[in-house]
């Protein structure tokens, strides 16, 4: 759930107002124009069209850059506006140098681009909800596009969850840090954006740890320009603003993929860790002050699957169900190369000395085996001791062309990772988050679009959603088999051809009871004693106002509190 509130920098208010049209433009060539903008109100409302390539605007006051960014303007209609805050450069009169990607041949001429004339002022941006597929209950950005979870953290009771984001369109670009907080990790607020680009490039992926000694939080991020490098950034504010270090960037290597670093303090060594991707591995390296690092050891060239990009890790040690003992888990974010195509989840269980991570097993292990469960990384100090995981629920073959506009891509619920043994093999377990308990609400007798079903299981079962329109989601699960499925085949899917799917996944053990959690565009399904885990979206016509059960099974509907 994603409350609304004003936005320093970024967003003010619900309803746009003084509206005034931008000049006629300077046509400088084939691609090439500025627009003189003499600025009245504090956002200038760029108009987007989605079909359309990327434009670069560079932003100029007083002769000085001020700000570069890539938006879709809108050729021959506008699908929606995307604030930019003219205000804050401090100078009344702007210009926007302007170069066109698009080709001519097929936009036409430039001056007759639908982008001059609805190109507009205001005071406000609208942010109200207009999108059927949003969400109730899983965090969204209020518009734009996001993907990886970022420096995810937890602090005087507030959680902070950092994103991928495009404030200027809901396709990826221009990559920022996003920022929402939340007491219960179900309801979020919006935040400023925290981390911009700047000199050194765009701001990808990348963690944030407390340091209780420097009473400050700490972001380690790539900065991704011409090459891909590690840059530091610190908090005072408990993660509100940063200020990036002078030094940048504190780690650089030759890889051509070098990024997302994953920090977190061990107290088995007394010093910083840091794992990063690298191409085809993950690195790891250790440090005294979170600025200078010192390169331990590669892990995974002979291990897992090789067939897209490593990227997003994360390291934790996990107590083993049952026992008293604990292993390291080591996850491992590739695309593409999911089971199931596209993005995935894997992850390694074996021990870490600090130094050196050694895998116990030759399988390839998946987190979650539905085909939307992505860039899976864990909150810093969460209480407890937990280790609490978001996902960026979404798949790279589509994510650009799912049906939204306002705002493209929502988190996973929030899970609980530990680990637990099954014929002497050790694997990651994935429980719902505590925290959705307190979100049930009354048991119902129809299917509303957002709630938690509880199916009681006894022997093999079939659960099946459905809507008027004859879109139907069905879930099996086979115990002589031991496997869990998801059949997506009848849900709507025209915009991508990789969308159509059946996602199946390994049961370890007799199934119980299973846990469903659905949203207005998502499915995710739990085994309850945590040993299975299955995310996909989903965006039926028309919301699913049915369910059947066959087989040895019995359901419980809960609504879900607002």
């Amino acid at each position: 759930m994603m409350k609304k509130i004003i936005m320093t920098m970024m967003m003010a208010g619900a309803v746009c107002c003084g509206t005034l049209k931008a000049q006629t433009p300077q046509v400088l060539g084939k691609s090439h124009a500025m627009q003189r903008v003499e600025v009245k109100h504090r956002y200038l409302l760029l108009p987007v069209q989605e079909q359309e390539e990327n434009a670069t605007i560079r932003v100029l006051a007083a002769g000085s850059e001020v700000q570069t960014l890539n938006v879709r303007l809108a050729v021959d209609k506008v699908d929606y506006y995307v604030p930019l805050d003219v205000e804050c450069f401090g100078n009344k009169d702007l210009l926007l140098d302007i170069v066109f990607h698009g080709d001519r041949r097929f936009t036409g001429a430039m001056k007759d681009f639908v982008c001059w004339k609805e190109m507009k002022q205001a005071a406000d941006f609208d942010t109200a909800n207009r999108e059927r597929f949003r969400p109730v209950y899983h965090h969204t950005p209020l518009y734009g596009w996001m993907n990886d979870p970022n420096g995810m953290f937890y602090k005087d009771g507030v959680y902070h969850l950092y994103y991928q984001y495009n404030p200027y369109g809901s396709q990826w670009e221009n990559m920022t840090w996003g920022h929402s907080t939340s007491a219960d990790l179900i309801h979020w607020e919006a935040q400023p954006l925290a981390i911009k680009p700047d000199a050194l490039g765009a701001v990808f992926s990348g963690s944030c740890v407390v340091d209780k000694a420097g009473n400050q939080v700490v972001a380690l991020y790539t900065s991704a320009g011409q090459s891909q490098v590690q840059s530091v950034a610190v908090s005072k504010d408990n993660g509100m603003t940063f200020e990036k270090y002078a030094g940048n960037p504190v780690l650089v290597s030759t890889e051509e993929d070098f990024r997302d670093p994953k920090v977190f303090w061990n107290p088995e060594i007394q010093k910083w860790n840091l794992i990063l991707a690298a191409g085809q591995e993950m690195r790891i390296y250790t440090s005294d002050n979170l600025t200078d690092w010192n390169y331990e050891s590669s892990f995974g060239r002979e291990l897992g699957s090789h067939d897209g990009v490593w990227e997003c890790p994360d390291l934790m040690k996990l107590p083993v169900r049952g026992t008293d003992r604990h292993k390291w888990l080591l996850i491992c974010n590739i695309n593409p190369g999911g089971p199931f195509g596209g993005s995935a989840t894997q992850y390694f269980v074996g021990d870490f000395d600090g130094r050196k991570f050694t895998c116990e097993h030759k399988d390839t292990r998946w987190m979650d085996y539905g085909k939307d469960h992505y860039a899976t990384v864990t909150f810093d100090n969460a209480p407890d001791g937990r280790r609490i995981a978001l996902a960026w629920m979404s798949n790279w073959q589509y994510a650009n062309q799912v049906p939204t506009k306002q705002f493209r891509s929502a988190n996973s619920v929030p899970r609980d990772l530990d680990l637990f043994e099954y014929n002497g093999q050790t694997y990651c377990g994935v429980t719902p988050s505590k925290e959705l308990l307190a979100m049930r609400g009354k048991p119902v007798n129809k299917l509303p679009q957002a709630c938690e079903v509880v199916v009681d299981i006894k022997g093999s079962a079939e659960i099946v959603l459905s809507n008027p329109l004859g879109e139907q989601v069905m879930m099996r699960y086979d115990a002589a088999e031991s496997t869990f499925s998801m059949d997506r085949t009848r849900s709507y899917a025209s915009f991508s051809e990789a969308f159509p799917c059946v996602t199946t996944a390994p049961v370890y053990g007799a199934l119980r009871q299973l846990r469903i959690f659905i949203d207005h565009c998502s499915i995710e399904a739990f085994d309850a004693d945590g040993r299975m885990a299955m995310t996909n979206l989903v965006f039926p016509q028309e919301p699913y106002n049915n369910i059947k059960v066959k087989g040895g099974a019995k359901l419980t509907i809960y609504d879900v509190k607002q």
